[in-house]
C-alpha cells in the first residue's frame, strides 16, 4: 500500500531522529568528540564545535535519520523483550554473525564516500568514545544498532571535514579561516551534504 496522504513531514522525522538519540543518552557532542579526536590531527584550526556543526548537518540527511529511527527502535523493542525468537535473543545479545545493524549504518554512511566508509570500519573495530560505552553498556540497555549508527554518523561528519579541508587548502585557507557555523545546518535542503 502506497498512501501519499500518511506522509511525514521532514521536520517531524528529523526531530523524531535527534529525540531518539537524546532519549538512549548520545548527545551530539559526544559524537562530535570522535570526530575531533579523529580529525584534529589533519586539519589545522579545527575546533569542537566545527565538528558539532559537521555532525548537525549529517543529521539533517533523511537516511540517517531514517537508519536512526528503525535501529533505535529494535533495540528499544529489544529491552522491552517485544521482538519475537529467535530475532528477540540475536539482536539482545549483539550476535557476532548478525550483520543488519552495521549493514543498516553502513547504508547512510555510503553518501559521504569512501573516506566515510573506511572510517566507519575503523569505528566498527575500535569503538571510540561513546561508541565504546554504548557497545559495553552494562545492564539491560540493548545498544545493539545504536553503536553502529553512532559510528556512522561520526564516520559521516569526518568525511565532511575531510573533504571541506582539501576545499580550505586548495583556498590558501585552514579551518582557524571560516566560522564552525559554515560546516553547520544552513540549508532547507536535505540533499545538500
Amino acid at each position: 500500500m502506497h498512501n501519499k496522504s500518511i506522509r511525514v513531514h521532514s521536520d517531524e522525522v528529523a526531530k523524531a531522529a535527534q529525540a531518539a538519540l537524546i532519549r538512549r543518552g548520545v548527545a551530539i557532542e559526544d559524537i562530535a568528540q570522535i570526530v575531533y579526536e579523529m580529525q584534529k590531527t589533519y586539519n589545522e584550526g579545527l575546533t569542537l564545535e566545527h565538528c558539532v556543526h559537521s555532525v548537525e548537518r549529517v543529521l539533517r540527511k533523511r537516511e540517517v535519520q531514517h537508519a536512526l529511527l528503525v535501529g533505535i527502535e529494535l533495540d528499544e523493542l529489544a529491552e522491552k523483550k517485544l521482538l519475537s525468537s529467535p530475532l528477540q535473543q540475536i539482536i539482545e545479545s549483539d550476535e557476532g554473525l548478525f550483520g543488519v545493524d552495521e549493514t543498516i549504518a553502513l547504508g547512510s554512511v555510503f553518501t559521504y564516500g569512501s573516506i566515510a566508509v573506511t572510517t566507519f570500519g575503523h569505528l566498527d573495530k575500535q569503538k571510540v568514545g561513546i561508541i565504546k560505552k554504548l557497545d559495553t553498556e552494562p545492564g539491560h540497555h540493548v545498544n545493539t544498532f545504536l553503536d553502529d549508527l553512532v559510528g556512522s554518523i561520526a564516520a559521516s561528519a569526518a568525511s565532511r571535514i575531510a573533504h571541506r579541508m582539501r576545499d580550505l587548502e586548495e583556498e590558501g585557507e585552514t579551518f582557524a579561516d571560516i566560522e564552525p557555523e559554515e560546516l553547520g545546518p544552513k540549508p532547507k535542503s536535505h540533499n545538500e551534504i
